[in-house]
This record gives structure tokens, C-alpha cells and sequence, in this order.
């Protein structure tokens, strides 16, 4: 592990916090993290609401509140519950919801699978963020191969949400990348067969907001309106397009192959334009895609007859600007590509059965 003088920063944020006890207006009181403040008011649905433009009696940060000394729990006394098995996506939260989220940002712990790649600076000790991955056993992270092709000193966080912020519920968890596997024929020049494993060299704990993603049965299609993708890349493609702290997300259709190839050869591609077996297609709708900085991070779409339980069925890997109108993204095709995920498991002996659903 690194020492302690290493932060995170990439082009958008600085992963790091001003932390600690501030004056307020009041004597007796602390700001301590919401969830450790006994308020004496009855929760119904056992979370907190949170309105994140709106920061509590002057506290550093919104997830802060300034709580009388007597009503500071202990961090022990805290108990979220985590489910069992891949792929369980939690919209409401855990520990507290949020509420007026207008710019799409996702719940806290709500896609527990989403990992941010980094990139270790030892020149300037610093993390640097290069795209984003799925956590698909505890100790392996499945991501498109052109974010990891041409570079090393990698490192997972798993369990990010607000980059900007330390003051969670549940802390996030790093892990250094031992080995990086592209596939075996990955092409750099047109991304075709657009996969990679990152291996950690110990597992992460799984909790109520890390877990690991379902992936879907090789060589299934799934057509579903419903799919949504979640990462911490650019609102728009232009140069003022800004990277977002919170981890955002954008509800997205499955566009069949044919129609995403016509759609694709109406843009400067043009009409000899083939679309490559190893990609799918979402979106297409003006204002709703993912951009950059997204790459990497699943798409995921919903397991039939299984609540809020999500497959991922692809990774984002390129695309014609972002969000224009009848102009889907390109995503790796994981149901394509699952026998090569499954080859080198087996490989490494950690088997399939965490993501099988």
C-alpha cells in the first residue's frame, strides 16, 4: 500500500477533504456524519434524507450534521444489512436517501458493483482517475482493454461515491491491480473485443454497498428499455463539459444491432460503415448517454422476474459525441464476450459462481 501522503487527483476533482469539528452557532454540538447523530425522529423506510444542495447549521460538508454531544453514536453501533448474491442494485439508497437529485446523481451504495480505476503518480504521489470497471468476484474487476492497454501501477477503489467527500456511511476500500489480462484479441486501432481483468492482490470485503455484478448467460440479447449506466464522466462532449463528483446515472434503451449499424452510418462513419460483433448498443435519445471519462463503467439491465436485480450486458467503449439524437454509444457486447471472462477465471482458479445469476 502506498503511505498516507498519497491523494487522488485527476482532471476533475481532487479526492480528498477538509475534515474535523468547525465553530458553529451552537456551544454543544458537533458535526459528525449524519448517521451517527441520534435525532429522536422516526424514519419509517430506516434511512436518512438528504438533500445535497443543502449543507446542515454550517457543517463542512452535506453529509455532515451538527448534532448535539449527547446524540453522537458510536460507529459500532451502526448495522446496514448487505444481500446475498451478484448483482442487486439498491435505489434507495443505503443508510440514507437522497432527495432533489436533479442532475442524476445515483443513491449512495445504489450500483455497489461501480469501481473507479486510478492510476498511481509516484513522481507527484497522487491517484490519478482513468476510467471506470465492474467488480465481478471480490478479487477481480472486469473494465474495456483500451483504459489499462498502455499503462501499469494501477489501483481499484471500490464503494466511491462523492469523490470529493470521506464523510460516507460505509468507507470506500483500494486495492492494488497485480495483473492486468486483455483480451486476446483486442484490437487498439478499432476496439474490437474491447475487454480486460484486473487481478487485486487481495480481495475486497464485500458489504451493503460493494458487491459484485451478474453477468449474463454467453451469447444471450437482451432488448430492454429499462438498462441504466453510472459512472463519473463529462455531462457533454464539448471542451465545457464538466466531470461530475457524485456518481451519476442515465436510464438508457438496448438498440438492436441493425438499427444501431444504420444509425451509426448516417454519422461521418458513413455507409460501408460494418459494426464489429463484439460491440451492443444503448441509447440514442437527446441529453441521455454516457461520455467521457465514462469508459469502462457497465451497463446494466434488469434480470427478469428478479427485483432491482441487474445483469451487465455491456461496457461503455466509444461513441459519436454524447447524448445525440438517434446516435447510440458503443458498448462491449459482455454476453459476446463471457466465454473469454469465463476461460480466464477458470484459469486462475476463482471459478464463475460470483457472477452467475
Amino acid at each position: 500500500m502506498l503511505p498516507s501522503a498519497y491523494t487522488l487527483i485527476s482532471s476533475f476533482v481532487v479526492f480528498s477533504v477538509i475534515c474535523g469539528q468547525i465553530n458553529t452557532q451552537y456551544t454543544d454540538c458537533e458535526c459528525v456524519p449524519y448517521h451517527l447523530c441520534d435525532t429522536g425522529t422516526i424514519n419509517m423506510d430506516g434511512v436518512d434524507l438528504i438533500d445535497i444542495r443543502i449543507r446542515q447549521n454550517d457543517c463542512p460538508s452535506y453529509l455532515q450534521i451538527c448534532c448535539q454531544t449527547e446524540n453522537v453514536l458510536e460507529e459500532s453501533s451502526i448495522r446496514v444489512p448487505k444481500k446475498n448474491g451478484c448483482g442487486y442494485r439498491n435505489p434507495d439508497g443505503v443508510g440514507y436517501h437522497l432527495i432533489d437529485n436533479v442532475d442524476n446523481e445515483a443513491q449512495f451504495g445504489e450500483f455497489p458493483w461501480v469501481t473507479a480505476i486510478l492510476h498511481k503518480d509516484p513522481d507527484y504521489f497522487r491517484y490519478v482517475y482513468k476510467c471506470g470497471g465492474t467488480l465481478i468476484h471480490p478479487q477481480v474487476v472486469l473494465t474495456v482493454a483500451h483504459c489499462v492497454a498502455n499503462g501499469n501501477s494501477f489501483v481499484v477503489r471500490v464503494g466511491e461515491w462523492d469523490t470529493q467527500t470521506i464523510q460516507e456511511l460505509l468507507k470506500h476500500q483500494e486495492r492494488d491491480v497485480v495483473s492486468v489480462v486483455l483480451h486476446r484479441d483486442y484490437n487498439s486501432r478499432f476496439l474490437h473485443n474491447d475487454i480486460a481483468l484486473l487481478f487485486l492482490e487481495y480481495p475486497v470485503k464485500l458489504t451493503a454497498h460493494i458487491n459484485v455484478a451478474c453477468l449474463p448467460p454467453k451469447n444471450s440479447v437482451v432488448l430492454s428499455d429499462k438498462c441504466l449506466v453510472s459512472g463519473w464522466g463529462k455531462d457533454k462532449f464539448e471542451c465545457d463539459g464538466v466531470y461530475s463528483n457524485i456518481l451519476r446515472k442515465v436510464e438508457l434503451l438496448v438498440v438492436e444491432r441493425r438499427k444501431c449499424q444504420r444509425d451509426f452510418r448516417r454519422t461521418w462513419l458513413g455507409w460501408d460503415f460494418e459494426l464489429h460483433r463484439s460491440f451492443m448498443c444503448a441509447g440514442g435519445q437527446a441529453g441521455k448517454d454516457a461520455c467521457t471519462g465514462d469508459g469502462g463503467v457497465p451497463l446494466v439491465c434488469p434480470i427478469p422476474n428478479q427485483k432491482n436485480r441487474y445483469q451487465v450486458v455491456g461496457l461503455v467503449s466509444w461513441g459519436i459525441g454524447c447524448g445525440i439524437e438517434g446516435v447510440p454509444g458503443a458498448y462491449a457486447d459482455v454476453a459476446y464476450l463471457r466465454n473469454w471472462v469465463d476461460e480466464q477465471m477458470k484459469k486462475r482458479r476463482y471459478g464463475v459462481d460470483s457472477y452467475r445469476f
